[in-house]
């Protein structure tokens, strides 16, 4: 219960930075009315939209996976085969989770890094502001169910038999992570797509 209700203050807190940021945008569109340059259409331009979208399918990918390592957190399955991913156990789930979100999270610094050569750095503008709060909010998210991942697997191998509170803490940890999965899709949808 506690985790349900974390979550929901973390949709409150996401849901000011979208608020923030189509407020602004708003803001854009009416300059853009008036004959000036919408800040969207000249700032948009230079984001890789084809990179973002391979790197948002490693973190939706890692949200199947860890609901295998929960499902078998649930089964009672802690180790199983790694060739068949529909009889992996709590580490296999969790260690490729962990895995796909540490290069959904690389990919994401090379993304910055790419911007910040070509000039767009926290200061450059209200886009590139918001831009880079949001993202970057959102991968301390990235990071931080990352290090709950790892918290899940170091119990796994610290304990001989599974216990029902892994089990719980396999399925809290994968809550956690669909729920920085979906607030991404989001993002990327009205980062990268929005004109």
């Amino acid at each position: 219960m506690g985790v349900v209700v974390w979550l929901a203050s973390e949709v409150m807190f996401f849901g000011a930075i979208f608020a923030a940021y189509f407020w602004t945008r708003s803001m854009a569109i009416d300059a853009a009315a008036a004959g000036t340059p919408s800040l969207w259409d000249t700032e948009s331009a230079h984001l890789d939209v084809v990179f973002a979208s391979i790197n948002t399918s490693i973190l939706v990918l890692s949200s199947v996976t860890i609901q295998l390592g929960a499902n078998a957190a649930e089964a009672g399955r802690v180790n199983g085969s790694w060739l068949n991913p529909l009889k992996w156990g709590v580490r296999q789930g969790f260690i490729v989770s962990a895995i796909l979100g540490s290069v959904f999270l690389a990919g994401q610094v090379w993304e910055y890094f790419t911007l910040f050569n070509e000039g767009f750095v926290i200061s450059t503008n209200q886009y590139w502001s918001l831009f880079f709060i949001a993202t970057g909010i959102h991968g301390i998210h990235v990071f931080g169910g990352i290090v709950a991942m790892w918290y899940v697997l170091a119990r796994s191998y610290m304990t001989r038999i599974h216990t029902h509170e892994q089990t719980v803490h396999a399925h809290v940890v994968s809550y956690y992570w669909h729920f920085v999965d979906v607030i991404w899709v989001a993002l990327f949808a009205v980062l990268y797509f929005l004109r």
